[in-house]
């Protein structure tokens, strides 16, 4: 994965878990300091502007990376801010449907926003010329490394590893033990987002001739959303509540644990679920515009004229 994206990962030390989870009075004082969080942010743009700044001197504004991917890649560290900074992430600890939405942030928007950003780019440009030739010439000669890539990135294995994690996390014992114990919130948060990034590298991937298919993409990214549907919908439609870590925190909130949980589930289903389909639209889109075409120039030519 490209340094930058490694700098953006979540691994952070959340004081605001600490004590009583908070109460709606509580909200607009319930920022979360995260130096490390803070301060991987701020090196990942830095090193992003560095690069863009580099290949835009040496081409022109706009030519390498667009300005819109730029500002992807900024949509992409604020919503991991967002998700990690704001009350938010406080107030995940009181209630399943923020700690969901938390979840959904940086899986379904800051993942895909940062990898449009073209980072592998912007990082390699970020370096001098001699340590660019460097890293370049290592990659070529390397074959442990890339051959690991190549099986990450094939898209049964990246699909399994980021729905495999979604079920995973969200199974009572492990969603509680890391309400419980700060190091496994990280570990958990951390595994949501990296296999993100992984499985959304070759949608957002620049180069045509390394992504997906067509078809393989509509059945990738269809699929994903599917399983986000019967996930969300087995949550919503539980006759209990899953997770007793909120038993006692949401009644502050208006609701009770199995509204919460029935909310959370429904945030899932729909608007996560909703947003592996609208990234098929980019895929989809120009195969719908070209429509169907034809090998017979009597055909062709009738169609050119008119019908008679």
């Amino acid at each position: 994965m490209p340094a930058s994206l490694a700098l953006a990962a979540p691994v952070h030390v959340v004081w605001a878990h600490a004590g009583r989870a908070p109460e709606p009075h509580d909200l607009w004082a319930s920022w979360t300091f995260a130096p490390v969080v803070i301060a991987g942010l701020a090196l990942a743009v830095w090193w992003y502007a560095r690069g863009v700044r580099r290949l835009w001197h040496a081409a022109a504004v706009g030519r390498g990376i667009a300005r819109w991917r730029v500002a992807c890649f900024v949509g992409g560290i604020l919503t991991v801010a967002l998700a990690l900074l704001s009350p938010i992430d406080a107030v995940a600890t009181a209630l399943f449907a923020v700690h969901m939405t938390q979840h959904m942030l940086l899986v379904v928007v800051a993942a895909p926003l940062l990898l449009v950003g073209d980072p592998g780019l912007s990082s390699l440009w970020a370096l001098n010329v001699p340590a660019r030739r460097s890293v370049t010439a290592w990659w070529r000669r390397a074959r442990t490394v890339p051959a690991v890539w190549r099986v990450l990135r094939q898209p049964l294995v990246a699909w399994m590893l980021h729905v495999g994690t979604l079920w995973v996390w969200h199974l009572p014992t492990l969603y509680g033990a890391a309400l419980r114990d700060e190091r496994v919130h990280v570990a958990e948060h951390a595994a949501f987002f990296l296999t993100a990034l992984l499985f959304w590298y070759p949608i957002a991937e620049r180069v045509r001739s390394r992504r997906f298919g067509v078809g393989t993409t509509v059945f990738y990214l269809f699929a994903a959303g599917l399983q986000c549907t019967v996930l969300g919908a087995a949550i919503t439609f539980a006759r209990r509540p899953w997770y007793v870590g909120h038993y006692g925190t949401t009644a502050a909130w208006g609701l009770t644990p199995l509204e919460d949980q029935q909310l959370a589930g429904l945030i899932m289903w729909i608007p996560a679920s909703l947003a592996y389909l609208v990234a098929l639209v980019p895929s989809v889109l120009p195969v719908l515009r070209s429509g169907p075409r034809s090998s017979d120039p009597t055909v062709a030519g009738v169609s050119a004229r008119g019908t008679p």
